[in-house]
């Protein structure tokens, strides 16, 4: 595994980065779990404060988190965009057939509230603690070893699954896919093929590189009692830092948790 690559780790002297493995990764689930029992709209400029806040002291980069949030921020877009024209009855204006409505609008802030903030939080937890180290941190809170071993293998061939389909896409655009210019409206059916086609191939590849994987590691002994190893990472430990970073971290989330309950009542 000495070719892994880590993208989403950066190197920084930050509080963040000498925030001990273990506590930061316990510290930054409670906090994750808190964010996500949020129900109030009133608790998501709290949430988003907080998340920032602990970026900040990361010392990530901006461009870091703006990447790596483009494309599931697409998603939930597009999970949440009609929210404000179709839910609730409590209308707040009225153009023609468009109609916005109040509770549409609270439901979609409070999803992409939680949204930004939890994953702000992931990935500071990514951009500060190399996977290695996160991975054996869950080992040693616990995690059995085989689905250690399945996670590692998944974030290695991750790589490897995307430079294939790189190829694959070189190859369709060196045989003329795509050199005509389409409208975005208009579904081809032709193109749809093609790419349902460049889909089936891309699996079909990644399972026959899973066996011959399989393979060379049944091989090499892997499952015949000798244990796998994990790298222990490169982080520093900080003792006093960490728990004082800990408590704040478990504090904050022990209160969203609390307002969120007197809210409810």
């Amino acid at each position: 595994m000495g070719a892994l690559r880590s993208e989403t780790y950066i190197h920084r002297e930050s509080v963040i980065h000498r925030w001990a493995p273990r506590l930061k990764l316990v510290s930054l689930l409670a906090l994750m779990f808190a964010f996500a029992t949020v129900r109030q709209l009133v608790l998501v400029p709290w949430m988003l404060a907080l998340a920032l806040l602990l970026y900040a002291l990361s010392e990530l980069p901006f461009s870091f988190l703006r990447q790596r949030l483009s494309y599931p921020g697409l998603f939930i877009l597009a999970v949440v965009v009609l929210l404000p024209l179709t839910v609730g009855e409590t209308v707040l204006a009225h153009w023609g057939w468009f109609t916005l409505r109040q509770e549409g609008l609270q439901a979609t802030g409070l999803i992409l509230g939680r949204f930004l903030s939890i994953l702000t939080l992931g990935f500071i937890l990514l951009g500060t603690t190399p996977f290695l180290t996160i991975l054996n941190t869950m080992r040693r809170l616990g995690l059995p070893v085989i689905l250690a071993d399945m996670t590692l293998l998944a974030y290695r061939y991750l790589y490897e699954i995307a430079d294939t389909l790189a190829t694959m896409q070189q190859a369709m655009r060196l045989r003329g896919f795509g050199q005509t210019r389409q409208r975005w409206f208009r579904i081809n059916g032709q193109a749809m093929q093609q790419r349902a086609m460049l889909a089936g191939n891309l699996l079909i590849r990644s399972y026959e590189q899973s066996e011959r994987v399989y393979k060379a590691m049944r091989l090499r002994g892997y499952g015949y009692g000798v244990a796998s190893t994990v790298s222990t990472g490169t982080a520093t430990p900080a003792p006093g830092l960490s728990w004082l970073l800990t408590g704040a971290v478990l504090l904050a989330a022990a209160g969203i948790v609390i307002a969120e309950g007197l809210l409810r009542r």
